[in-house]
């Protein structure tokens, strides 16, 4: 079953559980639970819950690159024909520089947002994955909307 048609019906409680978790995955329990106007116990049973379906994937800290090391960060896009996809993928999952990678549609077969120390780390690397097929390269400069927390579909 895809991710898309795997959704799980979510009421109004799990909802408000599920954003205040967004905002601080550190937020105590107690913090939660007022939160989603639910009891400590039925809060962690939610959660369990939500862990168990896999609408929770994971609670982890967000590094900011440029604080780490990573001053370049890029999205690309590469162009690889079907009998060297699983090669490519195997190398991106090797690469440490591979923050996400997504298959998509259109004239890329892969889209990825990727982090190098500076641009000659990111020739580096984009040199070990221009035999699998042609890429396109654009720079982050900045990031007016950072990725944030999903909210309850309209409708």
């Amino acid at each position: 079953m895809t991710e898309s048609n795997a959704a799980m019906r979510l009421d109004d409680k799990a909802w408000r559980l599920l954003q205040a978790l967004q905002a601080d995955g550190r937020a105590p329990l107690k913090a939660l639970a007022a939160a989603a106007g639910l009891s400590v116990p039925a809060t962690v049973d939610r959660l369990e819950r939500l862990q168990a379906a896999g609408v929770i994937r994971s609670i982890g800290a967000e590094l900011a690159p440029a604080r780490v090391g990573y001053g370049v960060q890029a999205v690309v896009g590469i162009t690889a024909p079907q009998p060297g996809k699983q090669r490519l993928l195997d190398t991106l999952q090797q690469s440490p520089e591979v923050l996400e990678c997504h298959h998509v549609a259109g004239a890329d077969s892969y889209l990825m947002t990727v982090v190098a120390r500076d641009l000659a780390d990111l020739e580096r690397f984009l040199g070990t994955i221009n035999g699998y097929g042609e890429t396109r390269t654009s720079i982050v400069f900045s990031t007016p909307i950072p990725r944030r927390g999903l909210k309850p579909p309209a409708g």
